[in-house]
């Protein structure tokens, strides 16, 4: 049997993991079988075993791709002259723009952690490391004077997190949810913890952040 080229590999690792998150965001972790995942993947057990020898592996994957999805997108915040406007288009990203299936696959991921020791782990070094990204960056631009924070970094981090986690559970349980709507609010409210530093136009999103910081502090 031949072997396959490298970016064939890659192809068929993706389609699987692609078939595989379909699978569990549609009949959660436990009743998916690696044989509901074949055939979702249109591959034979042979096949996906020469990939993945577990669901817990499946996820494994999936959480590795996610990951690398995310950083790709968290690299160009750093450098963005408009931060809040960067921050709302990453989560127009994950809030607006995402299938719906992701959504349930993240919230089916998270509930099976608090069940399987395996996946509870993969679950939090995901969870840890976006968080520490946030911190990361926040500290960074704290000490390059580019926002002035309310709130210490660590916990600044772990806020801008437990929105995302609360807005991705609402789109799940709530089909009436308008996350397009909300969004500008939660930029605006993470404005106010931030308290980016603009010393360019008045009229810049950064300093009108800052002018109504102003006003709810006075």
């Amino acid at each position: 049997m031949p072997r396959l080229r490298p970016d064939t590999k890659s192809a068929r690792r993706e389609h699987i993991l692609d078939a595989a998150e379909l699978c569990f965001s549609r009949q959660g972790f436990h009743r998916t079988t690696m044989q509901d995942i074949c055939k979702g993947a249109a591959v034979s057990p042979g096949a996906l075993y020469v990939y993945f020898d577990s669901k817990e592996a499946l996820i494994s994957g999936i959480a590795e791709r996610d990951r690398a999805e995310f950083q790709k997108r968290f690299e160009t915040l750093a450098a963005a002259p408009d931060l809040l406007a960067a921050l709302s288009e990453i989560g127009r990203k994950y809030f607006v723009e995402e299938p719906a299936h992701k959504r349930l696959m993240c919230v089916e991921i998270g509930l099976e952690s608090t069940r399987n020791p395996r996946v509870g782990e993969i679950y939090r070094s995901v969870d840890i490391f976006v968080r520490n990204s946030f911190q990361a960056l926040f500290q960074r631009l704290k000490d390059e004077g580019r926002i002035d924070p309310v709130f210490d970094i660590p916990t600044l981090a772990q806020v801008f997190v437990t929105i995302g986690d609360g807005m991705f559970w609402r789109r799940v349980v709530d089909p009436a949810f308008n996350a397009e709507q909300v969004l500008p609010a939660i930029t605006a409210t993470l404005g106010l913890m931030m308290r980016p530093v603009d010393a360019a136009s008045p009229a810049s999103p950064s300093a009108r952040v800052g002018e109504t910081t102003q006003e709810v502090q006075s």
